[in-house]
């Protein structure tokens, strides 16, 4: 199953070829990233099909997992309104999306939900 790690790094040049090489070197793919910088860290989301085992190998490299969660992958439509009918669809199952990015390969975006069961049954 796809899951979404939270790791965070110190804002500094390398940290982010740190984390790649070690995925990499563990040979763990990502399948989608984001990233962002403030406050003197960077907050790295990454997507893997092998959560235990990326876990693991960013521990061993010194790097902490702050979260860990199931995530879901859409296949969407690239066009214009694909993401308010999505996001529409999910809001109207209760759904409360807490974290959503793109994914490295084709249009998906993989969300991070506060009720993975009802976002799957919302965009079956």
């Amino acid at each position: 199953m796809p899951t979404n790690l939270t790791v965070v790094l110190k804002d500094e040049p390398g940290q982010l070829a740190k984390l790649g090489e070690t995925m990499g070197g563990a040979g763990i793919n990502m399948l989608g990233m984001s990233a962002l910088t403030g406050e003197g860290r960077g907050v790295i989301n990454i997507l893997v099909e092998d959560g235990a085992a990326a876990r693991s190998a960013l521990e061993d490299a010194g790097m902490g997992v702050a979260d860990s969660q199931p995530a879901l992958v859409v296949n969407v439509e690239d066009r214009p309104g694909t993401l308010g009918q999505l996001a529409r669809e999910l809001a109207e199952a209760g759904v409360n999306i807490e974290l959503l990015y793109s994914t490295f390969s084709g249009v998906r975006v993989a969300i991070v939900t506060d009720d993975l069961a009802s976002a799957r049954a919302a965009v079956a």
